[in-house]
């Protein structure tokens, strides 16, 4: 199977499950289902940093003294672009981690529609550098590629169910939620495509954007999710937090073994 047809097959795949899932929580509002996800999600993203990208990165490369740089640097960078508002994973989002995800109880006023529609663009932009991402990782190998798009599609799932439930809360009708969330998913298939001929003509810049890729995901993991995850420290709450931590991690170095063993 050709390259880009699997970076293709994934963006697509992973945005309709992604939006799927996040609509089927969403529709029936089950907000108290949203930090298990995020929980879930943390687990995900740090198993693919650091079981598959960060090894990658370090097998391949002939300077590791340069890549941890370069990481330690993306790190940064995702810091000053998140202070600066050009780059927030959880548009306008409140500031718990876990996104723009109104109180099951109380929830947003309308707003004549100015947070949906910002949700709508930022989404679209986030969506596509998922898919610069989503390539890079398949140019640089099929097996990181399935797993890069595994996690991005763990962490995709709670940010759409706050962005879905920001889009009804300002205004918009269930069904025009839906199709405006599916339309800017579509976005990282745009961004699969940019970033697989840019890519392909420019081998040597895999394995940069992958060091950043690493950088961005460890920094959403960390700095985004889990300090909502903070805010409910009962011991309930928090051996759930653990265990779905820890379920992420292990779904992930499932996949990583199950694509392994197939090639």
């Amino acid at each position: 199977m050709p390259v880009l047809a699997w970076i293709l097959a994934a963006c697509l795949a992973g945005g309709l499950i992604s939006v799927l899932l996040a609509s089927l929580v969403a529709f029936r509002l089950q907000a108290r289902l949203v930090p298990i996800l995020v929980s879930y999600a943390v687990g995900a993203l740090l198993g693919a940093v650091f079981l598959d990208i960060v090894p990658h990165l370090f097998e391949e490369t002939r300077d590791p003294g340069g890549t941890a740089a370069l990481i330690l640097a993306g790190l940064l960078g995702f810091f000053v672009l998140e202070k600066l508002l050009l780059w927030r994973h959880h548009h306008g989002g409140e500031p718990d981690g876990v996104g723009a995800i109104p109180d099951a109880d109380h929830g947003h006023s309308h707003d004549a529609g100015r947070s949906g529609w910002m949700i709508v663009v930022g989404d679209s932009f986030h969506n596509f550098t998922d898919g610069v991402i989503i390539a890079g990782a398949f140019l640089a190998d099929v097996k990181l590629g399935v797993v890069t798009a595994a996690a991005i599609v763990a962490h995709e799932v709670p940010q759409e169910v706050g962005d879905f439930l920001v889009l009804l809360n300002s205004g918009f009708s269930r069904s025009r939620a839906l199709l405006l969330n599916a339309f800017s998913s579509l976005a990282a298939v745009a961004g699969a495509l940019l970033g697989y001929f840019a890519l392909s003509a420019a081998q040597e810049w895999v394995p940069r954007i992958l060091a950043i890729a690493a950088a961005g995901m460890l920094y959403v993991a960390v700095a985004d999710l889990m300090p909502g995850l903070h805010r409910r420290s009962r011991l309930a709450e928090t051996v759930s937090q653990v265990a779905f931590i820890g379920l992420g991690i292990l779904t992930l170095w499932s996949v990583h073994h199950a694509v392994g063993a197939a090639h």
